[in-house]
């Protein structure tokens, strides 16, 4: 169990009645708010192992500087002019690609690890989860420098999950409209307030070392732009309920810059 906080996080053994309280606990926040966040899920030793290999892998991020709309799809004709599904939001991040981190890094080690995977798995309640098999995709580190931002938008997937590893200076909050949207309605109106600077939003805090699970797919999400020299550092780790699941060639190219 690479860098995990056992003696916070004691997801060693699941059958334990401490493991099982602690996945109740995540369970009860992820159905109430669509997020959950473990603060020190990774011990400070190992956050700053994280800090210097990303710190290596930093120059090999593919910048990507797109508009796009919060659905992550072309404004179709049909809508008007000033609804949300016509709405632009810019996102300019960096992206280190699985295929790039060695083989012994730590952040790949725990991506890796089966344990880490099963309580994942248990917190969702979803089982069983399976890796991503896209050789580019499974597993990223975001890298986002001055000015960098995430625009709002919902996700294509059900879940993320995050690990952050280094915050900038000022700036790159993670903000939230927790449960903006649902399957049945998409409340446009409550969708368009956020993007017009109301609504109600959260900022989630993410500090070094936590691990997040959030729902993005009802929530609508973005990540404020970044001031300092510092960059922030988030590791994106990807699993499925399906085996095999693949990013799309569009996504890859623009994303890293490559599709193999």
């Amino acid at each position: 169990m690479n860098g995990i906080n056992l003696p916070s996080y004691p997801i060693e053994d699941l059958g334990t009645e401490a493991a099982q309280r602690l996945i109740r606990e995540q369970q009860t926040l992820l159905q109430q708010t669509g997020v959950c966040i473990m603060p020190g899920f990774v011990h400070e030793d190992a956050v700053h192992t994280l800090v210097k290999e990303s710190d290596a892998l930093r120059e090999k991020a593919h910048l990507s500087d797109v508009d796009g709309t919060p659905y992550l799809e072309l404004p179709a004709d049909h809508w008007p002019a000033d609804h949300p599904r016509k709405a632009l939001t810019h996102t300019r991040l960096r992206a280190v690609a699985y295929d790039q981190f060695p083989p012994d890094a730590m952040l790949r080690c725990l991506y890796e690890d089966d344990t880490l995977m099963a309580f994942i798995s248990a917190v969702l309640g979803r089982a069983p989860l399976f890796r991503y098999a896209d050789p580019l995709g499974a597993l990223n580190l975001a890298v986002m420098e001055e000015g960098d931002e995430l625009g709002w938008h919902f996700d294509m997937t059900d879940f993320v999950v995050s690990l952050a590893i280094q915050s900038s200076r000022a700036g790159g909050d993670f903000v939230s409209a927790q449960r903006v949207r649902s399957a049945d309605d998409e409340h446009y109106d409550d969708v368009r307030a956020v993007l017009d600077g109301g609504g109600n939003v959260t900022t989630v805090p993410m500090t070094p070392g936590t691990l997040m699970l959030f729902e993005g797919r009802y929530s609508m999400h973005r990540v404020t732009p970044i001031v300092g020299d510092i960059p922030r550092y988030v590791g994106l780790l990807a699993y499925d309920t399906k085996p095999g699941t693949n990013s799309s060639e569009l996504l890859k190219l623009v994303r890293y810059g490559r599709a193999a």
